[in-house]
């Protein structure tokens, strides 16, 4: 996922809903305290080393507020930028850049986060020849937004959801009685995109023998991981996961596995330091 991924109604639906929860039926300070003729400059400037992600929003939430507002880009999504760096310059009324200040800021800093985060474990397994994976670890609400993140810090996209890819997992071989089972039953409705969660190496191999598309290889040791890839030799991608650290993952990477997925990217990152610096217009 590289182009932005919220239509523009999307982006009006969001916009609405963090106004809703943070300006409520007015800012009260701005209305009291800001003459209404008053106008700003601000930039937005990064505080700390980050890879840059969510500025397509900035505009559209200053706009909501101030439909003539100046915005100039000084940045785009992905590149990665040094403190004092200017990411975005504004210029228009004051009451609403002030208003909308945290709102934008909030968001960007998120994303920011997550995409720092996520190009630093993609550093770490550079020329490993394995792919850094997102999961579902992601805030309710946010996940299109979340998974754009990571892939601004270059990351592989993972499902997006339970309706683009059938991964079965423990429970579901628990229920289904066994992985061949499991297997069959996807095969069954017409399923080709199968993907199965393993423990043990005797799991694995009743996956490659039931037809498994590729593989999950769930909180093995190195020793394990490096047997399972022995045994796929090539027919299925395995996919490594649970756990995994900036300590650990290079290890795991030098296994030969296809992919290693990371929750914390979207879980536990956190929120990078960037400033919205005003000045009179």
């Amino acid at each position: 996922m590289t182009d932005f991924p919220l239509s523009a109604q999307e982006i009006e639906t969001f916009i609405d809903i963090a106004f809703a929860e943070d300006v409520g039926d007015g800012d009260v300070t701005c209305a009291t305290v800001i003459p209404a003729e008053a106008r700003l400059k601000a930039v937005m400037n990064a505080r700390e080393d980050m890879v840059v992600a969510g500025l397509p929003l900035v505009a559209p939430i200053f706009h909501q507020l101030d439909p003539d507002c100046q915005v100039t880009f000084d940045a785009k999504d992905g590149d990665k930028v040094r403190p004092g760096t200017p990411l975005v310059t504004l210029e228009g009324k004051a009451r609403a850049l002030l208003t909308a200040e945290r709102t934008a800021l909030n968001i960007v800093q998120h994303l920011a986060g997550i995409a720092t985060l996520t190009r630093t474990y993609v550093d770490r397994i550079d020329g490993t020849g394995a792919r850094l994976l997102d999961t579902r670890k992601t805030i309710p609400g946010l996940r299109k937004l979340e998974k754009y993140a990571t892939a601004m810090g270059g990351a592989k996209n993972h499902r997006m959801g339970l309706f683009d890819a059938v991964m079965i997992k423990d429970n579901h071989i628990a229920v289904a009685g066994s992985v061949s089972k499991a297997v069959a039953g996807a095969k069954a409705a017409g399923r080709t995109d199968i993907q199965v969660e393993c423990d043990t190496l005797d799991q694995v191999r009743e996956a490659l023998d039931a037809g498994a598309n590729s593989l999950l290889l769930d909180n093995m040791s190195l020793a394990m991981l490096r047997e399972a890839v022995a045994m796929v030799d090539g027919r299925i991608t395995c996919e490594a996961s649970g756990g995994v650290t900036l300590e650990t993952i290079r290890p795991i990477a030098e296994t030969g596995v296809d992919y290693i997925s990371v929750g914390r990217l979207t879980q536990s990152a956190p929120a990078v330091d960037i400033g919205l610096d005003f000045s009179a217009a």
